[in-house]
């Protein structure tokens, strides 16, 4: 992709953000793709900044959810915040801010609709988040998750039942054995990928994945609750 692309790439996204990087360079990084980088040591892909993202992005979340219900015990702050920090809050972000306008790809990556996939949307939004963090400090951050997660942070304001206590209550009160199985394993260590069945006697099984053997767990019991009309 040539330098003048990516450059004009960079600046539709900062108008969309709002945000002028002052270390462009940074953005750059946080914007690339594996796939495009040729084994070299000269650019790096978003990985390291999606490692920062994470956690700035729960500190952000945490942060808020403890100043909003004050009267909350940690079991209630929890699900809560499991539903805020996800992948699918995170891929939901990257498609509100567009950024899989702004990724770069190689052109294989591209062509199968690497901008729309929703594991790279989520590394995506996380690596934005760490940039901004790092170009502009806490507040750029938090001026990010703000505006990109919308009405999610109103969405919880009634606390979502973990799926997962929920699918081993329909299990238990129909008396059907429940299991969970790690199907597949990917991605580098600092950040894997987890594809989980949810299994339960006599029904087809329904995967879910994430960042954590807990989160896929919790994506598959939900993808089994939805499907059984349970879960929404």
């Amino acid at each position: 992709m040539p330098a003048k692309s990516q450059d004009a790439r960079l600046k539709a996204l900062e108008q969309r953000l709002g945000y002028a990087f002052n270390d462009p360079a940074l953005a750059h990084e946080a914007l690339t793709h594996g796939s495009v980088l040729d084994g070299g040591k000269k650019r790096r892909s978003y990985d390291r900044l999606e490692f920062l993202g994470d956690r700035v992005l729960g500190f952000i979340i945490a942060d808020r959810l403890l100043r909003e219900h004050q009267h909350e015990d940690e079991g209630e702050l929890a699900p809560r915040f499991n539903a805020l920090v996800n992948r699918q809050a995170c891929a939901r972000a990257a498609r509100a801010a567009c950024l899989g306008e702004a990724v770069m790809l190689s052109s294989s990556e591209d062509s199968s609709g690497g901008r729309r996939k929703e594991a790279i949307l989520a590394d995506l939004c996380e690596s934005i988040i760490a940039a901004l963090y790092l170009d502009g400090g806490i507040e750029a951050a938090r001026a990010f998750v703000t505006r990109f997660w919308g009405d999610a942070f109103d969405e919880v304001r009634t606390a979502p039942r973990d799926a997962k206590t929920a699918l081993q209550e329909w299990a238990a009160a129909r008396r059907v054995g429940l299991s969970y199985a790690v199907v597949e394993q990917s991605g580098p260590e600092h950040a894997p990928l987890f594809v989980i069945e949810a299994r339960l006697d006599g029904f087809p099984p329904s995967r879910g994945e994430g960042n954590s053997k807990r989160e896929a767990q919790r994506a598959a019991a939900a993808a089994f609750l939805t499907a059984q009309g349970e879960h929404d």
